[in-house]
């Protein structure tokens, strides 16, 4: 049986080898964190070496990395009005994680929709105007931009952002989790008060998340009733998932210099699409985007079609964002950014990856080759 191509790694990524060998090992450990005596502090230490990796990753302090039980935990505990009271409204870009969208902490009447441009990017703008005209008095803005979307790969100007909220006395949460391991990460950098991750998008566990503060943010727990995390976060640590977390980070870190190979494999992928159907569409293609991911449309195609279509011949792809039931729907990213309703509904996305090679390349355009050639004859007979 011939080996398939993943090219779904916006998804999840597969677990790295490294990784599978160390939560073994952290499987073995006796001791629960918390407890004093020799095997819990065996574990502690565990948690604590993988927290230092994590921090790492994204240039901050070990104390200021909250482990959670995967990115939509870490979301919903950032979004909240910060700790320490006073009014506060939040401000959440149209294109991010159903997470985010959800609102967190904010109810409905305290939060507002952010637009963005044609090509994906958060209009910077209409930020500051809104958050002029938008922030009733005496209250305080909490803005949601993620670092780069899940579906285009659009890179969104965070640090810019940042500047924007801070001169409007705001705090801004950014949702990494797409861009850990694919650009180079820095909460200072990026002005971010608050910054999320998961592990399972850089080669960890799946159910591991990570919400990290800047120096001098605060987080109000989700849940109480236990000091684990500093009393952020109650509840004995899964010590395996973290430790696996942590070794994935390390190895992300370490491997970036290689996301140039990747960015040659997605454009060469674009290119062969174009080829093969010029009239495609690769959205976001003029700006800044991860150099692991392709969103691609061919109009008159169906994104169910296509994804069914190449997982038959042993190729896996996704039609935008994998945060729910599998349906394939019209991706909310794309309405947000205006997008033709039948370009919306035609859109595959292609995430690359560590273990991604050239031979995926090519087993992904033979199918779709063979795919498009045959689905545009089907509709030519039945016309």
């Amino acid at each position: 049986m011939n080996q398939r191509a993943y090219l779904d790694h916006n998804a999840t990524a597969p677990l790295r080898p490294e990784v599978r060998e160390a939560m073994s090992d952290a499987l073995a450990l006796v001791g629960n964190p918390s407890s004093v005596h020799a095997e819990g502090r065996a574990a502690r230490a565990a948690v604590e070496e993988a927290r230092v990796k994590v921090a790492a990753l994204v240039h901050a302090r070990p104390e200021d990395v909250i482990f959670t039980s995967g990115g939509t935990e870490a979301n919903a505990l950032a979004l909240a009005p910060p700790a320490g009271g006073g009014a506060w409204k939040a401000f959440i870009s149209s294109i991010e994680h159903p997470s985010v969208l959800a609102g967190g902490r904010f109810g409905a009447g305290a939060r507002t929709v952010l637009p963005v441009t044609s090509a994906g990017l958060v209009d910077l703008e209409s930020l500051a105007r809104t958050l002029a005209e938008e922030v009733p008095e005496g209250s305080r803005p909490f803005v949601s931009l993620m670092a780069a979307n899940n579906e285009t790969g659009a890179v969104q100007p965070v640090a810019e952002a940042a500047a924007v909220v801070h001169e409007a006395g705001g705090v801004l949460h950014t949702d990494a989790v797409q861009v850990a391991g694919r650009l180079p990460l820095d909460m200072s950098a990026l002005g971010a008060d608050l910054l999320t991750l998961s592990a399972h998008k850089i080669g960890g566990p799946k159910g591991v998340g990570a919400v990290v503060m800047a120096e001098g943010a605060s987080v109000q727990p989700l849940m109480t009733g236990g000091g684990q995390e500093s009393r952020r976060r109650p509840g004995t640590e899964n010590v395996a998932g973290i430790v696996g977390f942590g070794v994935a980070a390390d190895l992300a870190a370490k491997e970036l210099p290689a996301m140039g190979d990747v960015a040659r494999l997605r454009d060469a992928l674009e290119e062969g699409v174009r080829t093969i159907a010029p009239d495609a569409v690769v959205f976001a293609h003029s700006v800044a985007r991860l150099p692991n991911t392709s969103l691609i449309a061919v109009p008159g195609l169906k994104a169910e079609t296509l994804v069914i279509g190449l997982d038959l011949a042993g190729v896996s792809v996704s039609a935008g964002s994998a945060c729910s039931s599998g349906k394939v729907e019209t991706s909310h990213v794309l309405t947000a950014m205006g997008a033709a309703p039948e370009a919306a509904r035609a859109a595959i996305r292609v995430s690359l990856g560590f273990r991604s090679c050239d031979n995926d390349i090519q087993s992904f355009l033979g199918a779709f080759g063979d795919l498009v050639k045959r689905l545009r004859k089907d509709e030519k007979a039945a016309a």
